[in-house]
């Protein structure tokens, strides 16, 4: 069996985690990997109903996201966590319970993220309708150490996804065997 690990992106809303979490999940079920995706809004819908979005039930979320990472990369599975997590202190007690991680710092600038607002929440928040969002009225701590920062602004998620596979050909976590 293939040795799983945990992928691990987190920045803030509309920075482009999921999309790019959807495109490397897509490149090593090609490559033959088994895979899952823990998106952030699927968890709290599914695992974690009933959090809010303090700073305790947001450790909460991320402790159980992390969690499940852990089972199914033990269990040979590429686990692929995209969530917010905000917080530094709790993505790195996540890091320290898996043998093999990778972190992914989701970067983007908070201009072109309200410029992007797909879903009016940095609208909202920005008019106080939303307390508690991330990047407005509270904080994100980006990571001190990722091993890989992929800045969404300006470069095309074709291009982040490249980037993001050669990085885990280069750490040894998957095969060298070229993108389509």
């Amino acid at each position: 069996m293939a040795d799983g690990f945990t992928l691990w992106f987190t920045g803030l809303s509309g920075a482009g985690k999921s999309t790019l979490a959807q495109l490397v999940a897509a490149e090593l079920n090609r490559r033959g990997h088994r895979v899952e995706v823990l998106d952030g809004d699927e968890v709290r819908t599914n695992l974690s109903k009933g959090l809010g979005f303090s700073k305790a039930d947001r450790d909460t979320n991320i402790r159980r996201i992390g969690y499940v990472c852990k089972l199914l990369a033990r269990n040979g599975v590429i686990a692929i966590a995209a969530a917010i997590s905000p917080y530094r202190e709790v993505r790195d007690e996540v890091r320290r319970m898996h043998d093999r991680f990778v972190e992914v710092h989701v970067k983007c600038s908070l201009g072109r993220l309200i410029e992007r607002d797909v879903k009016g929440l940095y609208k909202k928040a920005l008019a106080g309708e939303i307390r508690e969002f991330t990047g407005i009225s509270d904080p994100y701590e980006p990571p001190l150490n990722p091993e890989i920062v992929i800045e969404t602004d300006d470069e095309p998620p074709k291009a982040s996804l490249v980037r993001l596979v050669t990085t885990l050909e280069r750490l040894h976590y998957i095969e060298r065997n070229g993108l389509p």
